[in-house]
C-alpha cells in the first residue's frame, strides 16, 4: 500500500493521530500491549509480531493492525523498521 492511501484509508476508518516510529536494527519488544488500536504501514525495513503462538513478519508496503490491549511482541529486522501508525 502506498503512503498516502494509506492515509486517507485511516481518516475514513477514524484514525486520528498518526505518529512515524523508528526502531533500532536487532532490537525487540516483549510481550506488551497499548491501551489505543494501531493500524501501521511499513515504509522501510520489516517487523514480526508475535500475537498468541503466531508471528507474522511485515515488510515496506505491508500493513498491521493491532487491537486496543491486544498483548504482542516486536522483532525488528536487520536494517530496523519506519512505520507509520494510526492510533484510535
Amino acid at each position: 500500500m502506498e503512503r498516502d492511501d494509506f492515509i486517507e484509508m485511516l481518516a475514513r476508518e477514524g484514525f486520528q493521530t498518526t505518529v512515524l516510529v523508528e526502531r533500532e536494527a536487532g532490537a525487540f519488544l516483549d510481550d506488551h500491549a497499548h491501551s489505543f488500536e494501531a493500524k501501521a504501514l511499513i515504509l522501510e525495513g520489516e517487523l514480526t509480531l508475535r500475537i498468541a503462538d503466531k508471528e507474522t513478519r511485515y515488510q515496506a508496503g505491508d500493513v498491521f493492525h493491532l487491537k486496543a490491549n491486544e498483548t504482542h511482541s516486536e522483532r525488528y529486522g536487520p536494517e530496523g523498521v519506519c512505520y507509520l501508525v494510526g492510533r484510535k
